[in-house]
């Protein structure tokens, strides 16, 4: 059983100035834009870490999930972590399991290429989970969600080079990761005292909340050259360091 992180979401109260943040800091360079989202109330640009995608999605109308989740964890932050599964067999696997856990389907697309599937945070513990699956299959390229392929061209490691890690944090940080240990099949393991799940290209951790801003994604690991310069230009937008840690989207950003 494969499962590879794909994708991580981000949502902000403005589209533009995080962008600029993003590429100020980290170099990093929008590869699409998918006007598709507007059926949800929102607008997006993804940006490729490495053979990942970073989305932001902000909001563009009033009542929308994107927005009401601004508002429960007080501003901007992580939203989603979406992944591809190795196989149909996999996600189908998931779903199973989802029924047994009473973790409800937030949203699914089919069609003749694959198969887009959502869990909902209020069932997983605070974060969208997308499990996905496409008929290329190819886990480091082609990516419906960011249009197939193209976007490779904006792939940039002069500043960070890979997203190696996630992180979730949670009141209970036990019974999340129990959770998403059942909900994806993977076995949990314990690294430094924390538990955490082995995605194929990435570790999926879980933290005790401490920012006061409850369960959700909180962290990201992305490995980087020059930790220095990244922080230095992080400093001058005025944003939040500390260590070798940069806070971007109200998201913190671990230099590994």
């Amino acid at each position: 059983m494969t499962i590879t992180l794909r994708q991580i979401c981000l949502v902000a109260e403005g589209l533009a100035g995080r962008i600029s943040d993003f590429e100020a800091v980290f170099g990093l360079q929008v590869c699409f834009v998918d006007d598709g989202v507007a059926a949800f109330g929102l607008e997006n640009a993804l940006m490729p870490i490495g053979t990942n995608l970073l989305e932001i999605v902000s909001p563009t109308r009033e009542d929308t999930a994107g927005g009401r989740y601004l508002s429960r964890r007080g501003g901007d932050g992580g939203y989603m972590v979406i992944t591809q599964a190795g196989s149909p067999a996999v996600q189908d696997a998931a779903k199973a399991r989802a029924e047994g856990l009473g973790v409800r389907i937030a949203w699914q697309r089919d069609n003749k290429t694959g198969n887009f599937l959502q869990f909902h945070p209020a069932d997983t513990g605070g974060a969208f989970f997308e499990l996905d699956w496409d008929t290329v299959n190819d886990p480091t390229g082609h990516w419906p969600p960011a249009d197939g392929d193209g976007w490779q061209d904006k792939i940039n490691r002069d500043i960070i080079g890979d997203l190696v890690g996630v992180e979730l944090q949670g009141d209970d940080p036990a019974a999340l990761a129990d959770k998403w240990s059942a909900l994806t099949g993977l076995a949990l393991e314990t690294r430094a005292g924390i538990p955490t799940l082995a995605f194929a290209n990435a570790s999926l951790r879980f933290v005790k909340a401490a920012d006061g801003r409850g369960d959700g994604l909180g962290g990201l690991d992305v490995t980087c050259a020059d930790p220095s310069a990244a922080i230095a230009a992080a400093k001058d937008r005025g944003l939040t360091t500390a260590g070798n840690q940069i806070i971007i989207c109200g998201t913190r950003f671990n230099l590994v």
